[in-house]
C-alpha cells in the first residue's frame, strides 16, 4: 500500500509530460494554420502570375 501511495504522489515526470503535451498542441496548431493558408497562398500566387504574364505581354 505504501508503494502505491508513493507512486501516486510522485511528480518527477509531470513536467516532462506537460511540456510534451504543450509541444504537441503547438505542432498541431501550426499544421492546421499551414494547411489553412495553403489555399490562400495558391490563390495569391496564381493572381500574381496572371498579372505578371499580362504585363509582360504588353
Amino acid at each position: 500500500m505504501t508503494f502505491l501511495r508513493n507512486f501516486w504522489q510522485e511528480e518527477k515526470g509531470q513536467d516532462l509530460i506537460e511540456y510534451t503535451l504543450l509541444m504537441a498542441f503547438v505542432a498541431l496548431a501550426s499544421a492546421a494554420l499551414f494547411l489553412g493558408a495553403g489555399g490562400s497562398i495558391t490563390t495569391v500566387w496564381t493572381k500574381m502570375n496572371t498579372h505578371l504574364a499580362s504585363a509582360a505581354a504588353q
